[in-house]
């Protein structure tokens, strides 16, 4: 009716969850990633997976487990099941950053002479191994100028041994007509010493691998991040 005022009603305020996603998206495109801490970048992770989800307590939580956003990324799928709330959505988004970050280190040394990008070799090995609960067995495949041309999970063992066959290892390094390889496996003990089994099992492999001309440069063994080099510890 004329003469009466229109009453406008203040714009409803978003949930302070999505506020802080507003304003925590802002410090990432602004500041960058580093400015971050590990329990805001989970967060920012989980936004993508859980996005009607406050996701500041399951990040925490995942933090109070795990202790970093390395090792949360990296953990066991059945323990971050037991996680509240992270659910399904939760842990493949952890997952998926988990295989962004190893693929990005892989493509530092793919198609590139190994010997001459070591360090970038070790952080690779390191991101890709140093959390895993039982050990892993690799093959590094080169070719005739020490390009990476595969690297493949051989074998899974348990916290402290993997069974190896060495006609196997050779037997694919012809498939892929690789000309030398690297050897690495983990020891989840923290502890890169290698043991008897593995100074047998690489001097196996060795011989195997020369009696077809494939060159065998090293045997690398990951710890908790330390590692130990056979060539330079002088036991090939």
């Amino acid at each position: 009716m004329p003469g009466l005022l229109k009453v406008i009603e203040p714009p409803e305020e978003a949930p302070g969850h999505l506020g802080h996603r507003a304003r925590m998206r802002e410090k990432l495109l602004g500041a960058g990633p580093e400015a971050l801490l590990d329990h805001e970048l989970l967060e920012m992770v989980l936004f993508l997976a859980l996005p009607r989800r406050d996701t500041k307590p399951i990040a925490r939580a995942l933090l109070a487990r795990f202790g970093s956003f390395a090792n949360a990324i990296a953990a066991p799928l059945q323990e971050l099941r037991e996680v509240e709330g992270l659910g399904e959505a939760g842990a493949a988004a952890l997952r998926t950053v988990q295989a962004a970050a190893l693929r990005l280190a892989r493509a530092e040394v793919m198609d590139r002479p190994v010997l001459d990008n070591w360090d970038r070799l070790l952080a690779y090995l390191t991101a890709a191994l140093t959390r895993e609960r039982v050990e892993q067995f690799r093959v590094l495949f080169l070719d005739t100028r020490n390009r990476l041309i595969a690297d493949e999970a051989q074998a899974r063992g348990t916290v402290n041994h993997t069974p190896v066959y060495p006609r196997e290892v050779v037997k694919r390094a012809l498939e892929l007509q690789a000309t030398a390889l690297i050897l690495v496996h983990n020891h989840p003990s923290g502890d890169p010493t290698p043991s008897r089994a593995d100074l047998e099992m690489t001097q196996e492999i060795k011989a195997a691998a020369t009696s077809l001309g494939i060159v065998l440069h090293d045997h690398l063994v990951v710890g908790n991040g330390r590692h130990l080099s056979f060539r330079r510890e002088g036991l090939l």
